[in-house]
């Protein structure tokens, strides 16, 4: 994050007339075709003070389209983005913070900083941006869409992540005024330019008051802003949350949804109710299960969390309790976050007195090493560690690479992981003819789940639909888009993140393999005798879903198929 950020000063400050005209030079020689870390080293600056740098040739690219001297150029683009790795799954994630408050649980395993959301440490990359920007939504997502942008990255299709440890323990109107504000943020370009086009606006306010302590938003605002967001330069593919288990119930998914969440992560931590009572977790198994089904019957995408090495756990006990999730829960995506022993939590007092010990880091990496190959092609690993800076770890694993030293682990041992992460097609160019089509099929929380994939002869995900086909036993959600229907829960394209509307050649986005799937999981859905069909569109995708029939309904896009 630091070199981030000195690069985007170094762009927005240094590029000085004599640098503008050595980078205007340089940049017509990558456009040419030049290799781009060549070209840059062959071209020292005048005053020998080094060279430029790719943030300084996105800057000249970006004024120079806008003055309109050069033609957008989305392959040139691509050569010059730094990190490429953080928009190739097709979206551009950006993280946002809440402010510190009170967590009703009492785990012994949570850093317990109070100028931080529980289980969050302040000098966390994510928590250090929050912290510099005093946990303001509107100036965290406008901030890092500012420095997305200057590193090269496109910011049109945004999927907004809120961490901060149990969001549904914050009080209702600051979750409403904290969804504002980001959406605030993702909406504040097109307003400018409808007022540059002397266009009416008066749907929304983008005036912070962060630092007033005032979080009411008045009826029908955030729907506003919802509205504006289908059609703005910014939208929002996806919004996330975190959450409890004992948190979820009917009420609260129809709150979720009313602020356009379409996404939960929930700390399921361990599949054991001895080791969660160990640990004062405050839930059990049965809570996860049904908050899992519940989630899966309103359409939410589900993200859980699991701990190994908790307080009572051994690695053959941590083995035995990954497979489990594979059985009813089976979520969608997961986040493997090993325990890590931190001096202001609780678990350090078990520490000192004998009670509990940290596994090494080879003893992880062979636990992880072990429990990866088993996880189901439809699953998605986001991360395997914290990012929790090691300098805090007081004993046990401080390596931060830790996904790295799996994957060489498995390659040692000739095995891989069949994940989606591991197997997205992300840079790599795509044949359309060649892709397969294939229908995974398993039961999850009372219902049939199909996960609808177009594969690569090489194996490789270009695109997929997550089509969920209810039970008679599934949950009952009380809301009534649902009543009888099959749910698109997700549809997903990979590949470089391409502004909407563009097109590359070979690349999996854009060449309509969302739409073919969708039509697969409608052919599916009227098989099994559906007739109806929701979808939990986010609300910058609620125009991608209109224009393929269907209508809006309360809370979820509708669509009669029979």
């Amino acid at each position: 994050m630091h070199t981030e950020r000195r690069e985007l000063w170094r762009a927005t400050h240094l590029l000085t007339p004599d640098k503008k005209e050595l980078a205007r030079f340089v940049l017509e020689e990558i456009r040419r075709g030049s290799d781009v870390t060549k070209t840059l080293r062959s071209h020292p600056l005048a005053d020998g003070s080094g060279y430029l740098n790719k943030s300084m040739l996105v800057t000249l690219y970006n004024e120079l389209v806008a003055a309109g001297e050069m033609d957008a150029d989305t392959r040139l683009l691509e050569r010059l983005r730094m990190k490429p790795m953080r928009t190739l799954s097709g979206v551009t994630t950006v993280t946002v913070l809440t402010k510190p408050y009170p967590c009703p649980a009492k785990c012994i395993f949570c850093p317990n900083d109070a100028r931080m959301p529980r289980s969050y440490l302040p000098d966390e990359p994510g928590a250090m941006r929050a912290v510099e920007h005093q946990f303001d939504p509107y100036a965290q997502v406008k901030s890092r869409i500012t420095q997305l942008q200057a590193l090269g990255h496109p910011t049109d299709k945004i999927e907004l992540l809120i961490l901060g440890g149990t969001w549904s323990s914050y009080k209702r109107d600051y979750q409403e005024w904290f969804v504002k504000r980001c959406f605030d943020a993702m909406n504040e370009t097109s307003h400018r330019e409808r007022r540059e086009k002397g266009e009416k606006n008066s749907e929304v306010s983008v005036d912070s008051v962060a630092n007033r302590g005032e979080w009411k938003v008045e009826s029908g605002e955030l729907e506003k802003d919802h509205s504006f967001n289908e059609t703005a330069s910014h939208r929002n593919v996806g919004l996330v949350i975190e959450t409890r288990p004992n948190e979820i119930n009917p009420d609260e998914i129809r709150w979720l949804r009313r602020l356009g969440v379409t996404k939960a992560q929930m700390g399921a931590q361990s599949l054991d109710d001895r080791i969660l009572e160990m640990n004062k977790r405050g839930h059990n198994v049965e809570r996860t299960r049904q908050a899992t089904a519940l989630l899966r019957a309103a359409g939410f995408k589900i993200v859980l969390h699991w701990m190994p090495n908790l307080h009572g756990a051994t690695p053959e006990s941590d083995r035995e309790d990954f497979a489990k999730l594979w059985n009813d829960f089976c979520p969608d995506e997961i986040k493997i976050y090993p325990n890590q022993l931190l001096a202001n939590a609780e678990l350090y007092e078990y520490w000192q007195r004998g009670e509990f010990t940290p596994y090494t880091t080879q003893e992880l990496i062979d636990l992880i090493a072990d429990i990866k190959p088993i996880i189901p092609r439809y699953c998605r690993v986001n991360r395997i560690i914290r990012d929790i800076p090691s300098t805090n770890v007081v004993e046990g694993n401080r390596r931060t690479s830790l996904r790295q030293d799996v994957q060489d682990e498995l390659k040692r041992r000739g095995q891989k992981c069949q994940c989606v992460r591991c197997r997205e097609v992300k840079s790599k160019s795509v044949d359309v003819k060649s892709l397969k089509l294939d229908d995974l099929v398993y039961p999850a929380g009372a219902a049939e789940e199909h996960f609808i994939s177009y594969v690569t002869p090489d194996d490789k995900l270009a695109g997929f639909v997550r089509l969920s086909l209810p039970g008679k036993d599934s949950p009952e959600t009380e809301i009534s888009d649902l009543d009888g229907a099959a749910l698109i829960r997700e549809a997903h394209v990979y590949g470089q993140s391409l502004p909407v509307g563009a097109e590359k050649d070979g690349a999996a986005q854009h060449v309509g393999l969302g739409t073919r799937l969708l039509e697969e999981a409608e052919r599916i859905a009227i098989a099994n005798g559906f007739k109806r069909m929701a979808v939990i569109s986010a609300v910058g995708t609620r125009g991608y879903y209109l224009s393929r029939g269907f209508e809006r309904g309360e809370l979820y896009l509708v669509k009669k198929i029979a």
